[in-house]
Parts: C-alpha cells; structure tokens; sequence
C-alpha cells in the first residue's frame, strides 16, 4: 500500500513539471510570434465629398512593405520608419472601412518593394 503512495506522488509531481515546462514553452513561442508582426496603426476616415479613406502609421523603427486593395485594385508603397502614408481614398461613396484590405511587412523580406514609391 505504501509503494503505491510513492509512485502516486512521483507521478503527480512529474506531471506537475512537465505542465510548468509546457507552459513556458507555450509563452516563448507566443511571444516570438507577437513580435514577428510589425506595429502599425490604420487610420479610416471619410473625405469632406463623402468617400471612404484610410492610411497607414508605421510605429516601428524599419521600412515596411504595404499594400491597400480597394476592391481589387492594389496600391504598393514602401512605409518608412515612423511615418504615415497618404490617404487612400474610394471612387464611390457606397464604400466604407471594410472594403479595404490592407498588409504591411518589413522590407527586408520583401526587396522588390524597394523600387516602389513612397506611401
């Protein structure tokens, strides 16, 4: 009866470690994750004529490579550090903040984005 306790609690405390380990791992890997994505900010708004608009805040300290899709029709610009790009603007009024798509990624991973203007 004994011998049976011991392996019970041996038992509980490896479990015990390898739940620990378990959640360490999950929070380091988490946290690479969080900071793969650059920091940026999308600002909508509407023109004075009634039109959706939107640009983007880079708040990182690297270029960025961005797009913006306005019903499939892209716009590419480089983003420099800490800067906003132009407004981007709808041709008709009946478009709003969510028929814009917009990606932004460090210019590194993306050279060809180089030959692009400034956003």
């Amino acid at each position: 009866m004994m011998l049976n306790e011991n392996y019970q609690q041996i038992f509980f405390k490896q479990l015990f470690w390898l739940l620990v380990l378990l959640a360490i791992f999950s929070f380091v890997v988490a946290s690479f994750y969080a900071q793969a994505k650059p920091k940026t900010k999308t600002i909508h708004g509407y023109s004075l004529d009634g039109f959706a608009r939107t640009k983007i805040k880079n708040e990182t300290i690297r270029d960025l490579a961005c797009w913006v899709a306005i019903d499939g029709h892209k716009y590419k610009f480089r983003l420099p550090a800490l800067s906003e790009s132009k407004w981007y603007t709808t041709n008709d009024t009946r478009y709003n903040y969510t028929n814009f798509r917009i990606w932004c990624d460090y210019i590194d991973f993306h050279p060809e984005y180089q030959n692009y203007n400034r956003g």
